[in-house]
């Protein structure tokens, strides 16, 4: 298959270290029966860099039946040599970081400093569910029906085939953050990233061939949502999906009607609190990054900021000063801050949000505007205020760089602002004394609140759960919860005296006084974990 690409391609390619050859040989990764293609284009020129097999029903079913015969084998691979092999991917990740940022950027049109919070996230993964899967895996002992004439044993197996479906946004990390704990587990994973950016994960796929890998434990399948999605969910064991709410929907509504389990990162509409106590041009530098990183496009990202009006002026004139200096461009450097939207669809939504709350009686204070100059889909960030409460942008996620400035007469006032919304996946506080700021993050209705920090000591913290309540998801990924997830506790019980029923010729009425005995006493009875506990 020829890529398609145009006559701007090639220049564009020339500042990376990939060529259509290379992305060429990345495509035929897929095996597809269907001729026909999607086109991939590079946001930053608006240009076709080549193109991907569209996967058809049969051919997720070949994926898929591929996956499942891998499983089994896989699953009996010591956890430790599966550990191994996912060390082994987190270092050539890094020793590969070059072509992925290049992949990266490609593919999404961020900023190059963006792509690299990007990749270094993976081997910081990968490294932990290696470290902390044979834990979690390990058999534990529970206490029996009848001590100590019965055992019991409890043992956490895969769930099987694992179907991960990845967004455009973060393609690397987001296709991988879910697919490492479910590999560690011993399950096998089909993978159906976004058509926008599938060449990241393809390369991904490579990288895991090189470290030892088998074939059939990590399968790709590329084409359109509607089509490719719905015919993956039919066919494996569990679902993680990461993506917009109203298609998170859907998928858990076909995962219940299959009766698998999955686990859903949704959309955000997050608030950013400033309390009185702040120190308002650190909070300024923290919002910059909380708001404007990857251009909005991040799922974490505060679109919705409350500042007490003790400090209000103050930080707004340090917010606005830090964003009129971020610089907007699209080049393989680290002389953006901020690349471009993902497409014209997106710009389209942006320049939407943007329209309605000045039409609404909002003002500008920086940004507003769209920089064709700079790129066909660049916005710049903005910040807007007085923006009135039934606007789109105060109440749908704009997943772009745009956010609104509110006052609030007190802690009272900005926690129930923060909590004024459908969604609850991320949220940030800012304060002098970070006791206060714990205490206010525990009132803040969000899967995860960070205080003094926008988004990164939340995620980076990958010992920790991280998802959304709401409209913003379930379960949970990262921590002991990101690999159980996969996992199927099973209980093993064993007697050494056979059937727990009245011996042979022991009346019945006597049998039954016999066990309202064992009863009382098998209440008086530590469990073997708090027996152990209190032994240490």
């Amino acid at each position: 298959m020829a890529p398609q690409t145009d006559t701007q391609t090639r220049p564009l390619l020339e500042e990376t270290r990939l060529s259509p050859d290379r992305l060429e040989t990345l495509s035929r990764r897929i095996e597809g029966d269907s001729t026909a293609t999607i086109t991939v284009r590079a946001p930053a020129t608006d240009t076709a860099i080549g193109s991907i097999p569209t996967c058809t029903d049969a051919d997720v079913e070949r994926a898929v039946s591929h996956a499942r015969d891998a499983q089994l084998s896989w699953a009996e691979t010591p956890v430790e040599e599966r550990s191994d092999v996912l060390e082994r991917f987190g270092d050539l990740v890094l020793e590969h970081r070059g072509e992925l940022l290049d992949l990266l950027q490609l593919e999404t049109g961020k900023s190059r400093q963006d792509a690299v919070e990007e990749v270094l996230d993976i081997p910081l993964t990968c490294s932990y569910y290696a470290n902390t899967g044979p834990s979690v895996l390990a058999a534990e002992r529970r206490r029996g029906a009848l001590a100590p004439a019965t055992t019991a044993r409890v043992t956490r197996e895969p769930v099987g085939v694992v179907g991960v479906i990845s967004p455009w946004n973060y393609p690397l990390t987001l296709s991988l953050t879910d697919a490492v704990p479910a590999l560690i587990a011993g399950n096998t994973v089909v993978l159906k990233p976004d058509e926008k950016t599938p060449f990241t994960a393809l390369a991904l796929a490579e990288l895991l061939e090189r470290a030892g890998l088998p074939e059939g434990v990590f399968e790709i399948v590329t084409g359109q949502g509607p089509v490719v999605g719905p015919a993956l969910i039919d066919r494996v064991d569990y679902v993680a999906f990461t993506g917009s709410t109203e298609t998170g929907r859907a998928v858990a509504e076909q995962a219940g009607r299959n009766l698998i389990d999955c686990s859903l990162e949704l959309g955000g509409k997050n608030p950013l609190v400033v309390l009185d106590d702040a120190d308002v041009e650190q909070a300024a530098r923290g919002a910059v990054q909380a708001c404007f990183t990857n251009a909005g496009q991040l799922c974490l990202a505060a679109e919705r900021l409350y500042v007490d009006e003790s400090v209000y002026d103050a930080f707004l004139d340090a917010f606005v000063g830090e964003t009129r200096r971020l610089t907007l461009g699209t080049g393989f450097d680290f002389d953006a801050d901020v690349g471009s939207l993902i497409g014209g669809d997106q710009l389209e939504r942006v320049e939407a949000h943007v329209d309605d709350a000045l039409e609404s009686g909002a003002s500008v204070l920086t940004g507003g505007r769209r920089r064709p100059d700079v790129g066909p889909f660049c916005y710049e960030p903005t910040i807007l205020t007085d923006v009135d409460p039934d606007a789109a942008v105060a109440c749908e996620e704009t997943f772009g760089p745009v956010v609104s400035v509110e006052p609030v007469s007190d802690t009272e006032a900005a926690i129930a602002a923060a909590n004024d919304s459908d969604y609850g996946l991320n949220a940030s506080v800012w304060t002098g004394d970070r006791d206060r700021g714990v205490a206010v993050a525990r009132r803040i209705d969000c899967g995860t609140v960070c205080v003094n920090d926008g988004y990164i000591s939340g995620w980076a913290a990958v010992d920790a759960p991280m998802g959304g309540i709401g409209d913003s998801g379930l379960g949970r990924r990262h921590g002991r919860a990101g690999i159980e997830r996969y996992l199927e506790a099973k209980t093993i019980a064993t007697s050494r005296i056979g059937p727990l029923d009245a011996p042979p010729g022991v009346p019945a009425s006597w049998y039954a006084r016999g066990m309202v005995g064992l009863t009382r006493l098998q209440r008086r009875l530590p469990s073997v974990s708090s027996l152990v506990g209190r032994l240490r």
